[in-house]
């Protein structure tokens, strides 16, 4: 049985058995749900300092203030869970885009399916660098050699042949040779074939290990991980800072209630514990907003990375190019001509040879392109495959071995220089040929030459040498997007490097095109593999097209790259790109034409292929670095104020300003304030205009702490500055307290709109409306602290003056609006 004539399932029996045998999946692990996410929120030092402070207002002080605290602690609770609920729905929509797909017979047509929609029965296309999706029996092709170590343990691959007509379904242990069975997970690591499912899910040999997979927990990121540090450590210090004051408000007060209350208050304000909260909220959020524009992250480091790129080593097909192969010319040796309306002789041995070194079941681009131009003009095999020979680095050929009438017969396409090798071939058909190739390669036209052997016995086909028949010419245009996407990346100081298998006038010529800078000329695979590896940094510093790479060469250009100073992005799609995409900073392998090696060693996922997505996700990456950034330093910020409302006035004698109550307060606009105002903020204008920042700088390093640092402290002596005053001035201590409250308000929510509006963006603004809710929510619940009697008394509050109010918020908002109007002013 030949490939052609697998028809596989029709759409409704797939259907049907879908629904019998499930999804082609592993178990999954319970989502976590609100009860789970809440009793984990629970058990963080800050929730539980505030229940203690519930605890004693409830059962020492007053009844109200601590039914108002456990309000206030369930509200501040609910809304850390619902924003973890939204993180985790982000991640899960994340997964879905990450699934493996598969190259599925429906029907009698050739579909790529996501691989948990396989079923028993169903007719899929494997080849080499794929993970099989499922276990199967091999009918057709090539005799695979695949590794099964991730279920045998053992390194060494193994050989698969084709089953027999009546093959038994017994699947036997995996890790044996010359056997049609395939196992899930096994990876092909050469050759290509058609395969029949017959078990998926946790029926499959690796279905076993699905229960224990869908336990393990991911790991939080190396950031994650240092920041969870810090808030344990300063978590600590602020317990003991907590002991210290409220022995020492004890000792010398006497009034050990007043004393343990100070001391949580202080202890919670020395908490930044927003801190891992909003790392993992932007992470999560970012990479959901990265796959948005068809970047797909599969490790939330390289979301903070990915804005820093400064040089992108992108592959021509499928990439810059459209990836839509057709024939547009032929050569027989002797000059260039169009596609004809009839072929010659000459021209039908041609076309027949180049279908013969095809995949009889193409995915390739060109075996496609070659496939409809057979068949637009009536060319066919005229026989039956017997055995493919992959292209392999020394040689840039598939070679593939027929029985016809005569005999058997080898067929061979790949680059013309390897051809020409191959068949041996004399100085004058070099010559003649090259001439050819290189006019067509200036003509931006990618070039494959045919061989092929005269038919021969079996026997002795060893002996049938190879003679060149003629050349193939594919044009495969420049995506319309793909100049524009170059000059932005351009001006946001991003250098776009062109690697290709392609010759160097084509690789030249779809450089200019695209607008790339191609006025230092190429290097191919060759010069970079005969330059010492401390001198290629120097020898590439100024080009930026690389023609004939081979996959060696891919590595050593990023790894040169990166010795020059460059956080390097590198895109590919083959088994042999692994180790490239692997070594770059940022790996980005192709997801429609990808191989499931290349997607595995890569950071990140391009779901279109689209080299226009690459320039969004830069722009994208530095509006979610530079967001993470600004809501950091505003949590440093606030905490400043609040630490500080609870200490001082205890060190000045006066009464307290800022309870527990208030506390709650506060952290039920922080949370929401730093999670979804930063998150949803636009970039700055001027993102894709200035150079990436250097590969050293920090995410949050001194200068944004010192940043948040003074600005907060300018907050802080603000609010103590109206509270000094009114109690200089014989206020009332509730007016007092209420007046400077207010102050603190206002000052936090001008800090917040200081910070997080990008330069040359409105206040009002359609993307601030997030802010302007939650400012509307706190100064409601301010005014209601303020003058509605039941509250006030919750609080210690009474309405302060008209006027002093006024002053006092003039005052907040300078003290918190000042950066803003500095970042602007700075601007003019």
């Amino acid at each position: 049985m030949t490939p052609r004539n697998f028809q596989g399932l029709t759409s409704g029996e797939a259907a049907r058995r879908l629904a019998q045998f499930g999804p082609n999946a592993p178990p999954e692990a319970p989502p976590l749900g609100f009860f789970a996410i809440a009793l984990r929120t629970l058990k963080e030092p800050m929730f539980a300092l505030l229940m203690a402070a519930a605890a004693l207002y409830l059962f020492v002080g007053d009844l109200g203030e601590g039914l108002f605290m456990v309000a206030g602690a369930a509200a501040s609770i609910s809304l850390v869970v619902v924003q973890e609920l939204r993180s985790e729905r982000a991640l899960k929509a994340l997964q879905r885009l990450a699934e493996p797909m598969a190259h599925c017979l429906r029907d009698g047509e050739q579909r790529r399916i996501p691989a948990r929609d396989l079923v028993p029965g169903d007719v899929i296309l494997v080849g080499e660098g794929e993970r099989l999706p499922a276990d199967g029996v091999l009918l057709s092709g090539d005799a695979l050699v695949i590794d099964e170590s991730i279920l045998t343990g053992e390194s060494a691959p193994v050989t698969k042949t084709l089953a027999g007509d009546g093959a038994e379904l017994a699947f036997p242990d995996p890790g044996g040779d010359y056997t049609p069975f395939l196992y899930a997970g096994s990876m092909i690591v050469r050759g290509s074939g058609v395969a029949e499912v017959a078990r998926t899910g946790a029926r499959t040999a690796v279905g076993g290990l699905g229960a224990s997979l869908a336990a393990i927990q991911g790991e939080p990121s190396p950031l994650q991980r240092r920041t969870g540090e810090l808030v344990a450590k300063l978590g600590v210090f602020a317990l003991i800072f907590c002991g210290v004051v409220i022995v020492a408000y004890g000792l010398v007060h006497g009034d050990w209630f007043e004393g343990a209350i100070a001391g949580i208050t202080l202890a919670i304000g020395l908490l930044p514990e927003e801190f891992p909260m909003v790392l993992a909220i932007f992470l999560a959020l970012g990479a959901f907003r990265l796959a948005g524009r068809n970047v797909l992250v599969r490790r939330s480091s390289v979301t903070e990375t990915l804005g820093s790129t400064s040089i992108l080593c992108v592959d021509k097909t499928g990439t810059l190019t459209q990836n839509r192969m057709t024939i547009t010319a032929l050569s027989t040796g002797h000059g260039i001509n169009p596609v004809p309306e009839a072929p010659s002789a000459d021209e039908h041995r041609l076309l027949r040879a180049a279908l013969r070194a095809c995949s009889q079941n193409p995915v390739d681009p060109m075996d496609r392109a070659v496939h409809a131009l057979a068949a637009k003009l009536g060319v066919t095999t005229a026989g039956t495959p017997i055995e493919s020979f992959p292209i392999r680095p020394e040689l840039l050929a598939f070679i593939q071995s027929w029985r016809v009438e005569d005999g058997v017969t080898k067929a061979a396409k790949g680059a013309p220089e390897a051809i020409l090798r191959l068949a041996h071939s004399t100085d004058d058909e070099r010559a003649r040929y090259k001439t050819v190739v290189e006019e067509m390669a200036r003509r931006g036209l990618r070039v494959l030459a045919v061989a092929q052997t005269q038919p021969a016995p079996e026997d002795r086909l060893e002996e049938a040498s190879f003679a060149v028949l003629g050349l193939l010419a594919f044009e495969d245009p420049v995506r319309d997007d793909v100049p524009h996407a170059v000059a932005a990346a351009r001006r946001a100081g991003v250098t776009v490097a062109m690697i290709t298998g392609d010759y160097p006038a084509t690789a030249l010529a779809i450089a200019r095109e695209a607008g790339i800078d191609a006025q230092a000329g190429f290097l191919t695979g060759v010069d970079i593999a005969d330059t010492p590896p401390e001198q290629l940094p120097d020898k590439i510093r100024d080009i930026r097209v690389f023609a004939r790479v081979t996959p060696t060469s891919k590595l050593a250009l990023v790894e040169a790259f990166k010795d020059d100073g460059h956080i390097v992005a590198m895109t590919g799609d083959g088994v042999n790109d692994g180790p490239a995409l692997a070594a770059a900073h940022i790996g980005i392998a192709m997801g429609q034409r990808g191989s499931d090696v290349a997607r595995e060693a890569a950071h990140i996922v391009l779901l279109d292929d689209r080299f226009a997505s690459i320039v969004a996700g830069v722009q994208l990456g530095r509006r979610i670095f530079t967001n993470l950034r600004k809501a950091l330093t505003y949590v440093t910020a606030i905490h400043v104020p609040i630490a500080g409302l609870a200490l001082a006035p205890i060190l000045m004698g006066l009464p307290p300003l800022l309870l527990p109550p208030h506390v709650v307060l506060m952290e039920l606009i922080i949370d929401p304030t730093c999670s979804l105002v930063f998150e949803a903020e636009p970039g700055e204008t001027d993102a894709m205009l200035r150079p990436p920042r250097p590969r050293n700088e920090p995410l949050f390093g001194t200068r944004d702490l010192t940043l948040g640092a003074v600005q907060g402290f300018i907050v802080f002596l603000a609010v103590m500055s109206v509270y000094v005053i009114d109690n200089g001035f014989g206020v009332p201590e509730p007016e007092a307290r209420g007046l400077a409250f207010a102050t603190l308000i206002v000052g936090n929510l001008t800090l917040a709109l200081s910070n997080a509006l990008p330069k040359g963006v409105s206040p009002f603004a359609r993307e601030n409306i997030i802010f302007w809710v939650v400012a509307a929510a706190a100064l409601s619940i301010l005014a209601a602290g303020l003058f509605f009697p039941p509250l006030a008394g919750l609080l210690r509050f009474e309405p302060p003056d008209g006027i002093r109010l006024a002053f006092a918020t003039l005052l907040a908002l300078s003290a918190g609006g000042w950066y803003g109007m500095w970042r602007r002013l700075i601007d003019f």
